[in-house]
């Protein structure tokens, strides 16, 4: 009977300590209350308390004060904001980002940026006067954001993650734009941004049914580097951006739990249009965007009506609120991963041409418990071969793997085994012949 009762408190003792689950209910009430405000379209009224953007952003910052309330004042919440001016907003507006900051216990200039945008519109871009509900295109992203910062700052966690809810989106990405300039001014170290823009529908225009999948999307050619370096290097599938892709997949994949496989998408958006990750990567940050596997183009930017039948607008009742929960917990795992993570090595070199062996050398990354070496056949994308070494060691000979055959890669891990993303080992730019190295 004893060994019964103890057994029965052990299981207790797991299941109390198992991490909370996004909740489908949560993000409901959520994306009701931005639907509620009727348009959130960022040149909508700021003064009204009801309508517009102004009263979605101060119930949104009211919401984050109450989750900090809740871990004892662990988040730190503010509104940043600039002047922003072009086509979309000829006579100028003022963007607003709304954000939490829940600062590292270990290493706080790291940061983590889960994100997505709050406001909305219509089919006519310039239209701040009709409802315009965005249940999907963002509501969706804003309240994976806000669960995601309900249930991460119950935690503790070495690096700092940041939860964002971004405007100016549908004006010309500005919403993005001050936060990586933000990042910049305040020395983030910024290690991953996830991007969160239509990820709660899964019936798309074909009429595909598509809810145990979610695209990532990422930049091969980084927009800052020299292009001569990857094009010799063949880095074009392992720069930060699609190195971070990579662990999403690999995040997904590892916990059969979430529900969702993640398809690693090759490109830095959806052909011809594109969120707010680009600042990021133009900044030469790593960063990815999520959005669901399949799309209705009928319910985004469109003003609901329904014309011969076909219903258009983006609407709360066709969100699945099951499938944006999955979303949810991909990004908190991956969050989770990379907080605790150490600062990936700042680079990685190779050696070892006309040889049958090749060595790998980085710099120490403070505080790292060790270090993986990754390395793959050229002909794949995923990383197939691992060694893990200890903290004092920065380079490895691998014996018996060619050079011109195999790409390489160095992570940095912490105590619990947290590994950051993979720093992509390349060798310096070799001058072309009749050139001058630079």
């Amino acid at each position: 009977m004893k060994k019964a009762v103890f057994l029965l408190a052990a299981s207790s003792l797991l299941v109390a300590a198992a991490p909370a689950q996004p909740d489908p209910a949560a993000l409901r009430a959520t994306i009701a209350s931005l639907v509620g405000f009727g348009t959130r379209h960022t040149l909508s009224t700021t003064t009204d308390p009801k309508r517009g953007i102004g009263a979605a952003r101060r119930w949104a910052a009211g919401r984050f004060e109450s989750y900090s309330k809740a871990c004892g004042g662990c988040l730190a919440v503010e509104t940043i904001g600039d002047m922003f001016t072009g086509p979309r907003a000829p006579d100028g507006v003022r963007v607003e980002d709304v954000i939490a900051i829940q600062k590292g216990t270990g290493d706080p200039d790291r940061v983590v940026i889960v994100q997505g945008h709050i406001d909305s519109r219509v089919n006519d871009v310039m239209d701040i006067a009709t409802d315009a509900p965005g249940a999907n295109d963002d509501a969706s992203g804003s309240a994976l954001v806000m669960e995601t910062a309900r249930l991460l700052s119950r935690e503790k966690f070495a690096g700092t993650i940041v939860y964002a809810l971004l405007s100016g989106e549908e004006q010309g990405l500005w919403g993005g734009k001050l936060l990586a300039d933000t990042a910049k001014a305040r020395g983030w170290k910024v290690a991953a941004v996830l991007n969160n823009d239509i990820v709660g529908n899964t019936h798309g225009i074909g009429g595909e049914h598509v809810d145990d999948k979610v695209r990532v999307f990422s930049e091969g050619i980084r927009f800052l580097g020299d292009p001569r370096l990857q094009r010799q290097t063949g880095e074009e599938d392992d720069s930060p951006s699609r190195a971070l892709a990579k662990v999403v997949v690999a995040t997904a994949a590892a916990d059969p739990g979430i529900g969702l496989e993640a398809l690693a998408i090759r490109r830095p958006d959806r052909f011809q249009r594109g969120g707010d990750q680009t600042p990021f990567l133009e900044a030469g940050l790593p960063a990815v965007r999520f959005t669901e596997a399949t799309e209705n183009y009928d319910r985004q930017h469109q003003t609901v009506r329904t014309e011969n039948g076909r219903r258009y607008g983006d609407t709360i009742e066709f969100v699945d609120f099951p499938y944006l929960a999955k979303v949810t917990a991909l990004n908190m795992a991956v969050a989770r991963r990379l907080a605790e993570a150490p600062a990936a090595p700042e680079s990685a070199a190779i050696s070892g041409a006309l040889s049958d062996d090749t060595k790998v050398s980085w710099p120490a990354v403070p505080g790292a418990a060790g270090y993986r070496i990754r390395w793959r056949r050229a002909d794949g994308m995923a990383w197939t071969d691992s060694r893990d070494v200890g903290a004092d060691v920065t380079s490895v000979d691998l014996a018996r793997t060619n050079i011109d055959d195999h790409f390489f890669a160095v992570s940095a891990l912490a105590k619990g085994g947290e590994e950051s993303i993979p720093t992509f080992a390349g060798a310096p730019l070799r001058p072309t012949p009749g050139t001058t190295a630079r």
